[in-house]
């Protein structure tokens, strides 16, 4: 059900509709419209990089996100059967994913690959501040957090509090951003903005996410939207790793410290 959310979620902030999407992928309406409410598995790898070149995202991102195997890797596997040793070791000691960077950045180290054209993509810590955090929150609904968040937001680029948060409740009505892990990310195509994010943690959680866990932590985000949509896909990612630091954290320093642990331990999004 996650992964369905996430890709309604991307298509619609990609202002692809499901006739015209299932049309690029070679799919049916029906089928796409399954897998996005969750009675369909995720698409095969080949199928989900047609859909990330449909949206313009990375494919090896929504690959990840669906939890699939790269087809590089299986014919890579059958060439070189050692290779299925390591990841069994892996497995078999159950590294962690901060052990799993740490081997990434060893192989970088080691061999290196000057031919690759898949520069790390954009972050989401970096376009945090203190002045954008806030601790515990208490609030009845979520347009109170979205009303907060914009008064934060709106320093930091020329549009209104006002019109930040017109436009957050639009995305959100149009999309729910409760993507699972407790995590919430509502956000706001600002057309000539720098991207700009907000964190919110909350003292009294919101209704769960679909995968049946309360939401405890609220990323917001804004910018244009082709450069947000990424960062949206990013966020997804988060979904998946545990927030419990960054919803626990006791200050706005130690919120996005958090945050930027669980953003190293994924790893840099790869094109």
């Amino acid at each position: 059900m996650v992964f369905g959310s996430v890709l309604r979620l991307l298509r619609v902030d990609a202002g692809a509709s499901l006739r015209s999407l299932a049309a690029a992928v070679g799919v049916s309406s029906a089928y796409l419209s399954r897998v996005e409410n969750g009675h369909d598995p995720a698409p095969t790898p080949d199928r989900l990089i047609a859909i990330a070149a449909a949206l313009g995202l990375p494919p090896s991102l929504l690959i990840e996100l669906a939890e699939r195997v790269e087809p590089g890797v299986s014919g890579y596997l059958s060439e070189v059967p050692a290779a299925n040793r390591l990841f069994l070791e892996i497995a078999r000691r159950r590294l962690t994913a901060a052990q799993i960077s740490r081997l990434r950045e060893f192989v970088d180290a080691e061999f290196p690959d000057p031919a690759r054209a898949d520069p790390p993509g954009p972050a989401i810590h970096p376009l945090l501040a203190p002045g954008r955090v806030i601790i515990g929150l208490r609030c009845a609904t979520i347009e109170d957090l979205l009303d907060l968040a914009a008064s934060r937001i709106a320093p930091a680029c020329t549009a209104t509090p006002a019109a930040i948060a017109a436009a957050l409740r639009a995305r959100e009505q149009a999309a729910p951003t409760a993507l699972g892990g407790g995590l919430i990310v509502p956000r706001a195509w600002l057309p000539g903005q720098p991207p700009v994010a907000a964190l919110i943690t909350l003292a009294t959680p919101l209704d769960p996410g679909p995968d049946g866990l309360p939401v405890r932590v609220a990323l917001i985000l804004t910018g244009p939207g082709d450069r947000c949509l990424p960062l949206l896909a990013r966020a997804a990612l988060l979904a998946r790793s545990r927030l419990d630091a960054v919803a626990d954290a006791a200050d706005p320093a130690a919120a996005i410290a958090a945050l930027r642990a669980v953003e190293e331990w994924m790893g840099p999004e790869r094109g």
